[in-house]
């Protein structure tokens, strides 16, 4: 009796270690880390680069500036059965593969062709639209191009990193690709001659074209020129994979993307108002931005500047050493690396910084290099004379270089720290590849938003020459004044 029952209880036993991994599979596919993490906090992140119009582009709604567009309304419509709300995390088009990897979005929704290459990086979900390429050339051009072959010998340009920029580096045989950040860069090449055609979506290039006389959408077809669009997602989230292609069903079954579309179509062209009126508010939040960027690059700039030359000083050589190491890597590498390595890199080590923060922290490590150098010139530029009487006079080194030294040099460094804190100023431009709103940034959205590419650029050029000009006049009063003294 008790050997039967032993038995029943070691085959029920076994039989729930087969059935526990069935189960535990199950469970498994239900969620996923990333899933999980956006039910927690209630926020789904799409990433997306916002001048693609009709796809996501910038528009003032209710008299506030936000992105709007086909995209944007299906991740609203993701959100939404998710049961969280949306959140749209803007950046270049060629920083949003990256900004998934490192965990900053969730989604990217920005016209994203399923690519051989990108499928080795995310998984995609089914597509959401079929679209054809086209080329967008001047109307003047209409004769002159009429099949890929023409342009032979030609400059055509096309967005970064992009499905368009491979069609035209396999199709277009013999033209020389000019591959460029945004489709407002391409656009404005082409309207000003320095391309001859433009690779462009079909969509988009009809909404350019329409608002643009002097461009139209050319008869050319491509042989793959048919490509799909895509919802990009982490290959450590199969669960939220599932969930979205469940909505992406839904849409496609329903149509809604022709919905979200028309929707879109009523922002591009409804409103009369003046350039400045629409757009001026665009302007002043960027200024705003970047004088506060420039500040904060300078003012903590100088106080990291001001211990690397005294490190650069110092009699101990391992820290005349680790001064040298940093402020050498810092001036032999560009500002744009930087700002992703802070960008991207902060993710590696566990901390959330948002655009702006990241931006903020790359412009202050770049310019402490530069402020070091400037302080540390302007420190030997001090007589050592003003030093040994000090030492004379019974103070320490530590007073003479405060009380007796630094005064002298800064002095001496302010015509150098003000240039600095213009060229910071300009710097900060490059910021804008992160989603931080400056004055560049802002010139873009506009540009996506107005089909204008070039007005929004004088604009923004005038603004950044008055935000400088008045600085180096105000930093030219003080120099004087403290010449006086002299």
């Amino acid at each position: 009796m008790k050997n039967k029952i032993l038995k029943k209880v070691v085959a029920i036993l076994v039989g729930i270690s087969f059935i526990t991994p069935f189960f535990t599979q199950i469970k498994a596919a239900e969620t996923d880390a990333v899933l999980e993490n956006i039910q927690k906090k209630g926020k789904l992140t799409i990433g997306l680069s916002a001048d693609y119009p009709p796809y996501e582009f910038h528009a003032t709604v209710d008299g506030k500036d936000k992105v709007v567009g086909a995209d944007v309304s299906m991740g609203e419509k993701i959100a939404k059965d998710l049961g969280v709300e949306l959140v749209v995390e803007e950046l270049g088009f060629d920083a949003l593969l990256g900004s998934m990897k490192t965990g900053k979005v969730d989604l990217i929704i920005s016209g994203m062709s399923p690519t051989p290459e990108r499928q080795k990086e995310v998984n995609f979900t089914d597509p959401y639209i079929r679209i054809q390429q086209k080329v967008l050339i001047r109307k003047t051009d209409a004769e002159k191009y009429k099949n890929i072959t023409d342009f032979n010998g030609k400059k055509v340009a096309a967005q970064k990193q992009t499905t368009q920029e491979a069609l035209a580096q396999n199709e277009l045989v013999g033209s020389t690709v000019v591959s460029l950040q945004k489709v407002t860069d391409v656009v404005l090449n082409l309207q000003n001659n320095k391309v001859d055609g433009a690779v462009i979506e079909g969509p988009v290039a009809e909404a350019y074209a329409l608002q643009n006389p002097q461009l139209m959408v050319s008869d050319i077809t491509f042989a793959d020129g048919e490509s799909d669009m895509a919802i990009a997602v982490s290959k450590d989230a199969p669960a939220l994979l599932a969930k979205v292609n469940e909505t992406v069903k839904e849409i496609n079954d329903q149509n809604l993307m022709e919905t979200y579309k028309q929707e879109a179509a009523q922002y591009m062209f409804h409103d009369d108002s003046s350039f400045l009126e629409k757009y001026g508010m665009n302007y002043v939040k960027g200024a705003g931005y970047t004088i506060f960027l420039a500040f904060v690059g300078v003012l903590f700039g100088a106080l990291l500047g001001t211990l690397l030359a005294l490190m650069k000083l110092s009699q101990t050589k391992v820290f005349r050493w680790i001064a040298a190491i940093y402020i050498e890597y810092v001036r032999g590498t560009p500002l744009l690396v930087q700002i992703f390595l802070v960008y991207f890199g902060s993710a590696a080590l566990n901390l959330e910084l948002n655009a702006l923060t990241a931006g903020c922290i790359a412009l202050f490590l770049n310019s402490g290099a530069y402020v070091a150098e400037i302080i540390r010139a302007g420190i030997q530029a001090v007589n050592k004379g003003q030093l040994e009487a000090a030492r004379s006079l019974g103070m320490t080194q530590q007073q003479s270089m405060k009380k007796i030294i630094l005064p002298q040099a800064i002095k001496n460094i302010l015509p150098a720290l003000g240039n600095e804190f213009v060229t910071v100023i300009k710097e900060s431009s490059v910021v804008s590849v992160i989603g931080v709103s400056e004055l560049m940034f802002q010139a873009g959205v506009v540009q996506g938003a107005s089909f204008k590419p070039f007005l929004p650029i004088v604009l923004v050029s005038i603004v950044y020459f008055i935000l400088t000009f008045t600085l180096s006049r105000v930093i030219g009063v003080a120099e004087r004044r403290m010449s006086s003294s002299d």
